[in-house]
């Protein structure tokens, strides 16, 4: 049922091998190279951890249920009578194959997924400082929740001012994300257009503003920390 050696597997199999593993599917000698490879293969171990835990969920979806006599009398009347003339639907070897591509079809449509996962959205990261200023914040650009946190390192705001936050990209004027809250941590929603620039790695920077922001969309005051964003 599967490719899986004793002293390894060809490459790609790992994946099915622990799959059939967990679904039970494995005929004893493979079981125990399994059963083996988890004690000794950290990897195939992590895998197999994997899969129970990918299915699971499908498990616990069907709570165990107590079949209608009526079945038990079918399965009695097909049991104890006189054995029937040898055909396709009384050959063992036609049962085995259909069961062995019943199950190869069941493995490939959980696989698919799990082989094939969504590509996660980018996380970025910048630390934002510059020469000559005590103003200091660490940005993490979160694209799956659309919002840029900010950690403030040092350096603190003058009287009757903010610190606002750009985006920077190329030669385009700078695009305000709003003035950064007080305090020690924040969280920025950002706008789809900002999303899209920043996902391409754009430079965030810091100015500082009168309170409440720039009264003019663009950056009034110095550029007291700036650095550009980084793939985690």
């Amino acid at each position: 049922m599967t490719l899986a050696q004793d002293d390894g597997s060809e490459p790609g199999s790992d994946d099915l091998f622990a799959a059939e593993y967990v679904l039970g599917v494995l005929d004893a000698d493979e079981r125990e190279i399994a059963s083996r490879r988890i004690d000794a293969d950290a990897a195939f171990a992590r895998l197999v951890d994997a899969w129970e835990a990918h299915l699971s969920p499908m498990a616990a979806a069907y709570p165990e249920t107590e079949p209608p006599i009526r079945v038990k009398e079918a399965l009695d009347r097909r049991l104890f009578v006189a054995a029937p003339r040898a055909g396709l639907w009384s050959s063992l070897a036609f049962w085995r194959g259909l069961a062995a591509a019943s199950v190869a079809a069941l493995a490939i449509y959980i696989a698919v997924p799990y082989l094939n996962p969504p590509a996660e959205k980018p996380r970025l990261v910048a630390s934002l400082a510059a020469d000559g200023s005590d103003v200091s914040y660490l940005a993490v650009y979160d694209a799956a929740r659309r919002e840029v946190g900010l950690s403030h390192v040092s350096g603190e705001r003058a009287a009757g001012k903010d610190f606002e936050l750009w985006m920077i990209e190329g030669k385009d004027p700078p695009v305000s994300m709003g003035v950064i809250p007080a305090g020690q941590t924040a969280h920025m929603t950002i706008s789809p257009s900002v999303q899209e620039k920043l996902a391409q790695g754009a430079v965030l920077a810091v100015s500082v503003e009168p309170a409440g922001g720039s009264p003019t969309g663009q950056p009034t005051g110095p550029v007291v920390a700036a650095g550009d964003l980084k793939n985690v």
